[in-house]
């Protein structure tokens, strides 16, 4: 079998992910564009969805495992009179519900949102990509079988009102979501509406942050090339939430051989220097790159992956 080639780019995105193409879509533009095959996402948005998708190239593929994003930002426009199948636009209608006057309050729309602002138990669509039994929820629920997901722990930190409005005659809520991750606002927007009294589901969706990535980091897919993703990367200690180690020349040659070196005094990620530091966890770059991801051990850092290329834009 031949060698891989070594990548040319060995970076993190941020791409702006339009409405109509899945994430599998996004990550073969990125190919096309960078004229690079080794690319991944970190985070999938629905067809129906836009915003912030983070992508490895490269090495930095090697990173989308430890990427967690904790913490996800959207901004929906909930539409009422009707549930559907997927609990968003794309779906058939399955239960219809007058809707009252109250719902084009503003004070009464804040009121509902207020009540979804904390943990809870939130039921995932059918139509997710969750695995039942080593299978996709929505491939089930495409072959008509009913699909019945657990409630799983989630946290909604804040739920606010942008807008009410009335559009073809039917109430419409633009709010913002800050949510914890695996909360489904598809979910949200159908139990937002049974709250109301009424009916609901996502008319559209877009992701404005994605852990510390916002969208005004975000590439455009249409303007993507490789000078372009070279100026676009993002820092990606900042991305894993991990302190940086900086090392000398003589250590990242013993980095790159696997060896331990002595924990020194690392930084915050995209911070200032400092000093006692006691993460588990540590980026190693040297001259901008992430050049491994070092475990600590009581005085010293024992590498857990090396990056022989490394990886570009680390903020100094």
């Amino acid at each position: 079998m031949a060698k891989r080639k070594p990548s040319e780019l060995n970076l993190l995105l941020a791409v702006d992910k339009p409405v109509g193409i899945t994430s599998h879509d996004v990550v073969s533009r990125v190919r096309r564009a960078l004229n690079e095959r080794r690319v991944g996402h970190a985070g999938t948005l629905d067809p129906l969805a836009s915003g912030v998708m983070i992508v490895g190239v490269g090495q930095a593929t090697r990173l989308l495992g430890r990427i967690t994003l904790e913490r996800k930002r959207y901004l929906a426009r909930i539409m009422f009179g009707c549930e559907t199948t997927t609990d968003d636009a794309e779906g058939e209608p399955t239960r219809i519900a007058d809707v009252s006057d109250d719902v084009l309050s503003p004070l009464f729309a804040k009121g509902v949102l207020r009540e979804f602002v904390g943990e809870q138990e939130q039921v995932p669509p059918a139509y997710s990509a969750i695995s039942v039994d080593g299978v996709r929820s929505y491939k089930r629920a495409r072959a008509g079988e009913d699909v019945e997901l657990p409630a799983r722990t989630i946290e909604v930190y804040a739920a606010d009102l942008v807008a009410v409005d009335e559009v073809d005659g039917r109430a419409v809520w633009t709010a913002s979501f800050d949510v914890s991750k695996g909360t489904y606002i598809r979910s949200l927007a159908r139990d937002i509406g049974r709250a109301a009294g009424s009916a609901a589901h996502v008319a559209d969706l877009r992701r404005t942050a994605s852990g510390p990535v916002t969208s005004g980091m975000c590439a455009r897919i249409e303007d993507l090339s490789p000078e372009h993703a070279h100026a676009a990367a993002l820092d990606p200690a900042r991305v894993l939430g991990i302190p940086v180690r900086e090392l000398t020349d003589d250590e990242l040659a013993a980095v790159l051989n696997g060896r331990a070196i002595p924990c020194g005094s690392p930084r915050a990620a995209g911070e200032p220097f400092v000093p006692g530091d006691a993460a588990s966890t540590y980026a190693l770059v040297n001259d901008g790159r992430l050049r491994a991801i070092a475990a600590r051990e009581g005085d010293y850092l024992r590498m857990e992956t090396v990056f022989p290329q490394g990886i570009e834009g680390v903020v100094r």
